[in-house]
């Protein structure tokens, strides 16, 4: 086995930075003199209470959270919010609307059902999933209770340009795969949430940025563990949070903050995905599945005329060292996630080997 490093192109859990994995072992048995792990203390001790601390007010500061809101490290995975956020604000008229423009928020939208009168604000399915509706296609209810989408749908590679506009209705936004890849107005948001497995931490922490006037409005028969009530009056800390985790964002943070905070972000992010869609739209065999105008910086997804030819692909670029390129079966084709840990070197050699296998095929 080769103690050579790859390129992981992999939409999550994915890459993350090679210094924060450093720093990480060498703390990993011992951290900061307290002779033992992250992972073996107690969540009450004052080393791990500093650690989240420290970790909040790091991501407070980076994205400017606003003080009226409420930043939650839970355990829900991003998927556990589909029900958390319903639960917790439908209440206020029974009504919500939701924009389904790809896997995830058509997922959130038949949960949401379960618990309201859920209308479609817009569906991107008539097309595959290949575009972003336009804010003059959106149909609105001004007596929803919130209005939901998915800033970034990796599974089809397409990302909202633009914050909808919605009036009085607050907006519940899915980060999980562009958060923290550029700045945003946290205040335009009612709630943002995202799974940290792609941009922020290893897989099974959720961090929720909430309005505090949202919370205590839930269900009667809300969960004790899908109150966001509960979750704010105990500081994330009703049972034991994902201790490692908390601790591996923190350190993502100081390395986001270190290359330029989220403008630094934004920048490496265009490098990137720039470079690779102009090596893929200046093709004769390869074509993009999002089109222009909806295209992510951070999930390319693109294939030749052939499922062969897409195999073979994938196969010799596992072998030249670039993994996980295999798009997602309902799409097909590949995919290359280009998330914040990527460097910008990756996604060069990435476009290199592109051009050769176009030459050889």
């Amino acid at each position: 086995m080769s103690d050579q490093r790859v390129y992981n192109f992999a939409a999550g859990p994915s890459a993350l930075p090679l210094s924060v994995l450093e720093r990480a072992g060498s703390e990993i048995t011992n951290y900061r003199g307290s002779g033992m792990s992250v992972m073996e203390m107690s969540h009450r001790s004052k080393a791990f209470m500093d650690i989240f601390q420290e970790t909040q007010d790091k991501l407070r500061r980076l994205m400017n959270i606003p003080d009226n809101y409420r930043v939650l490290f839970l355990q829900t995975g991003a998927s556990g919010q589909f029900s958390m956020v319903p639960l917790n604000l439908i209440g206020k008229t029974g009504k919500a609307d939701y924009a389904v423009t790809g896997n995830f928020s058509s997922l959130a939208y038949k949960e949401a059902k379960k618990y309201g009168q859920i209308s479609l604000a817009a569906d991107t399915g008539d097309r595959n999933h290949c575009y972003i509706p336009r804010q003059d296609g959106l149909k609105l209810d001004p007596d929803a209770s919130y209005f939901y989408y998915c800033a970034n749908n990796t599974i089809y590679g397409t990302e909202w340009d633009y914050v909808p506009e919605t009036g009085e209705v607050p907006l519940v936004c899915d980060m999980s795969s562009d958060i923290l890849s550029m700045p945003v107005d946290v205040s335009r948001y009612g709630i943002i949430y995202a799974g940290a497995q792609k941009n922020m931490a290893p897989a099974g922490l959720t961090v929720v940025i909430i309005r505090e006037d949202l919370a205590g409005r839930e269900l009667p028969n809300t969960p004790l563990m899908m109150n966001y009530q509960t979750m704010i009056d105990k500081d994330s800390m009703y049972n034991t949070p994902p201790c490692w985790c908390i601790y591996m964002l923190g350190l993502v943070l100081d390395w986001v903050e270190e290359n330029s905070g989220l403008a630094g972000m934004k920048k490496l992010r265009d490098l990137r995905s720039g470079m690779l869609y102009d090596t893929l739209e200046g093709s004769r065999i390869f074509r993009l599945h999002a089109e222009k105008g909806s295209r992510s910086g951070m999930n390319v997804t693109f294939r030749t005329e052939s499922d062969e030819l897409d195999a073979k692909f994938v196969q010799e670029a596992a072998a030249a060292g670039f993994v996980s390129l295999k798009g997602h079966r309902k799409v097909g084709g590949m995919r290359a996630s280009i998330y914040n840990a990527m460097p910008v070197e990756g996604v060069e050699k990435l476009c290199e080997f592109i051009r050769a296998f176009e030459r050889a095929n």
